[in-house]
């Protein structure tokens, strides 16, 4: 495929999805969705005010105290093969806008921010809601000289607001709102206003192509954050479940305290890649430019390069050399591997931290500002910081751009005290010749999820989530639906 014949999108989906009605906003209000590569306006999306949002809660709230949809196992999973079905069915509409309104390289839709997804996000769940234990019984006790007949009952939690992020608009849409929907609640998803078509587009096969009830699934687009905020104080919702950054998921638990909402929260990683002494360097350290895909915008992207004091020079030199060669430019370009950041505001943030990197004593190797090539577009050039101090704020916060920072440590202790001496704990990844060594690093990391020796743990059934200030609870896997579940414990006579 080359630029000229990737897919283009048009005006995606405008309207939201409110109590089963594909409508615009109660004030017609609109905002224009913005092309990262370009600048341009793509098209609009509806506006949500107070009034939309308070009526997408008392739909979900009637949908879940009224209809049968919390209690009918069946009739969920063929709603969710009916939703996978109509998804696959626009694939490649989908495709277009995710590169269009996203900026992602298209080459990466083929991957995490698309396929991967749609092969099994909607498909795992809908079959796990046959195979699921919703009912087992426990041993019959006596008390008082009479048996008891005990059970313990899995039941959906109810209402689940869903707030989504614009890095991966579709792969964290479907992989937080199946499960949600599996386990018997219903759902008001709000995208982030900088990706809602995805999302609208949902909305609309949710309403054209299933038969989901109305006010089961709700979609409310908004830029106004005290609109999005209802989510989180309204008594009728009763979970939050949020991907975004970690300062976003505090803001979350503050607001939902009042109501004791339970959450599930999927949120930032200052992930590292360690590459101990006895690794192939020249085969290895390239793979740290997994950092520059989609620019970076990746939670669990590894943004250290943990590499042994002795070798430091030599890691530094090889990543130098990779991110020199990096491809990086037009999102519909297949030969591109990073595209732009999402937003002007996102682009002087991470333009931000090179300039404090520098400022600390950091020494960029390579990139490191905005490249001349692109004036239009919020791009950022592959960038790679040597002579780095874990403590430096480089290395501690999350950038969300493509920059490396490259750390040396002495041996494999070093190595788990500096991986783990983070806020964060999302993922991570261990090189080694010896398989069962950095298996043993691997056990050492405080993280969610960790590759060894290139090992993927992607899938829709593998819980994915983080330690520390990296979340609470995980997605996807038996795990992932657990976390939409309540137990209730029923003894009877």
């Amino acid at each position: 495929m080359t630029a000229s014949t990737a897919p283009r999108t048009h005006q995606g989906e405008e309207r939201m999805l409110v109590d089963g009605e594909l409508t615009g906003s109660a004030s017609g209000a609109r905002y224009d969705n913005i092309n990262p590569a370009t600048e341009e306006v793509l098209g609009h999306t509806a506006a949500a005010t107070a009034a939309d949002m308070d009526r997408a809660i008392a739909a979900a709230r009637r949908a879940f105290d009224e209809t049968t949809w919390s209690t009918d196992h069946a009739f969920r999973a063929r709603c969710l093969e009916q939703l996978d079905q109509a998804l696959h069915d626009e694939q490649e509409a989908l495709r277009a806008e995710i590169v269009a309104e996203a900026g992602a390289p298209i080459t990466t839709t083929y991957i995490a921010q698309l396929d991967w997804p749609l092969a099994d996000a909607l498909a795992y769940p809908a079959a796990l809601i046959k195979d699921y234990e919703w009912e087992r019984p426990l041993p019959d006790t006596e008390l008082f000289g009479a048996v008891n007949h005990r059970r313990v009952v899995k039941e959906a939690t109810g209402v689940v607001a869903a707030i989504t992020p614009w890095n991966f608009p579709f792969e964290v849409v479907v992989n937080k709102i199946a499960p949600a929907l599996a386990a018997g609640n219903t759902v008001v998803l709000k995208p982030a206003p900088d990706t809602p078509w995805t999302a609208t587009r949902i909305g609309r096969l949710v309403a054209e192509r299933t038969d989901i009830p109305a006010g089961v699934f709700n979609v409310v687009t908004t830029p106004d954050t005290a609109v999005a905020e209802q989510l989180l104080t309204d008594p009728r919702v009763d979970l939050v479940s949020f991907t975004g950054s970690t300062a976003t998921g505090r803001r979350i638990v503050e607001l939902s305290a009042a109501t004791m909402k339970r959450t599930v929260l999927e949120l930032g990683g200052k992930s590292a890649m360690i590459v101990l002494d006895d690794a192939d360097f020249a085969a290895t350290v390239p793979q740290s430019m997994a950092v520059c895909m989609h620019a970076g915008q990746g939670c669990a992207l590894n943004s250290r390069l943990l590499v042994p004091r002795a070798r430091y020079a030599e890691a530094v030199e090889i990543a130098t050399a990779t991110f020199g060669q990096v491809p990086y430019g037009d999102p519909t370009d297949p030969a591109n591997f990073a595209g732009p950041l999402i937003n002007a505001r996102q682009h002087e943030r991470v333009l931000g931290y090179l300039e404090k990197g520098r400022q600390e004593g950091a020494r960029v190797t390579v990139g490191g500002g905005q490249p001349e090539h692109l004036p239009k577009g919020f791009y950022v050039q592959p960038t790679v910081f040597a002579d780095v101090d874990n403590g430096m704020t480089i290395a501690r916060e999350e950038i969300f751009g493509p920059v490396l920072v490259v750390i040396p440590f002495d041996d494999d202790a070093g190595a788990v005290r500096i991986a783990n001496d983070s806020p964060y704990g999302l993922a991570g990844s261990v090189f080694s010749a010896d398989d069962e060594r950095a298996d043993r690093v691997a056990r050492r990391i405080r993280a969610g999820s960790l590759m060894v020796n290139g090992g993927m743990f992607y899938g829709a059934d593998a819980p994915f989530g983080g330690y520390k200030q990296s979340g609470i609870g995980r997605q996807n896997g038996r795990e992932g639906l657990e976390q939409y579940l309540e137990t209730k414990t029923i003894g009877s006579r």
